[in-house]
């Protein structure tokens, strides 16, 4: 069963409590041998002494997280402890020689010329018809129609299939 941190905190009140009551008791112990005055010493607790938090690197926390892994692996018994990181270095930024530039944007030149004279001739199919040179719809038979109805079914779940395997 694992421990919580909050029951790990109550504990560690309890005992902070049980040291104060210590340290008074022998401080009256002490006063009873001597036959001093019964004064209680001041024990310092963590939360009375105010103290700096270190600054710990990135490469110092990873080490330590790596230890600590290591030691967990020990006390569980697995075979391989953690490998170290190494240290991680930026790789340099790939730079494009000027003759590949060039073709980068010889090719660029080509496919946007290419999408212009696409939405150019969509546009000149768009244009309307006149009534006179439009043909009559034709009208679907029940057959005709149950199969595109069967077909888009077909596909619709062939789609859902494909969806549900990725």
């Amino acid at each position: 069963m694992p421990i919580s941190k909050s029951i790990i905190a109550a504990a560690i009140v309890g005992f902070e409590h049980q040291k104060i009551q210590i340290a008074s008791q022998l401080a009256e112990l002490r006063a009873m041998l001597s036959g001093g005055p019964t004064q209680t010493t001041e024990v310092s607790t963590p939360e009375a002494t105010p103290g700096k938090r270190r600054k710990v690197s990135a490469a110092a926390r990873r080490k330590m997280a790596l230890a600590q892994k290591a030691r967990w692996a020990k006390i569980k018994g697995e075979s391989e402890p953690a490998a170290p990181i190494a240290a991680e270095v930026p790789k340099a930024k790939r730079k494009l020689s000027a003759a590949a530039k060039a073709v980068v944007v010889a090719n660029l030149k080509k496919a946007r010329a290419a999408k212009a004279a696409k939405a150019q001739s969509a546009t000149k199919k768009a244009t309307p018809v006149p009534a006179q040179a439009q043909k009559p719809k034709r009208k679907l038979s029940a057959a005709g129609r149950a199969a595109i109805i069967a077909a888009t079914k077909k596909m619709w779940a062939a789609k859902r299939a494909a969806a549900k395997q990725a």
